[in-house]
Formats: structure tokens, C-alpha cells, sequence
């Protein structure tokens, strides 16, 4: 009984920290896109 008492323990928060992983990876991938756009569009603009 103790096993199932430890792997419950443990299982349930690693599984959260995976879920919350792959959902920050697509965010970021979109936040990089942006910033790369928003460089290239500082980048083409005459700030003088």
C-alpha cells in the first residue's frame, strides 16, 4: 500500500509539471515569433 501512496504522491505533480511544459513551449514559441517580428520592424525604421 505504501507504493500506491508514493507513486500517487509523486506521479500527480510530475503529470501538472509536464502539462504546464508543453503548454509554456507553444506560448513561447509564439512570443519568440513575435519578438523577432517586432526586431524586424524596429530594424526598418528610421529613428532619426
Amino acid at each position: 500500500m505504501d507504493f500506491f501512496s508514493q507513486l500517487a504522491n509523486y506521479s500527480f505533480p510530475m503529470a501538472v509539471a509536464a502539462f504546464l511544459l508543453v503548454r509554456i513551449e507553444g506560448k513561447l514559441d509564439e512570443l519568440n515569433k513575435s519578438l523577432t517580428e517586432l526586431i524586424s520592424v524596429i530594424a526598418g525604421k528610421d529613428l532619426s
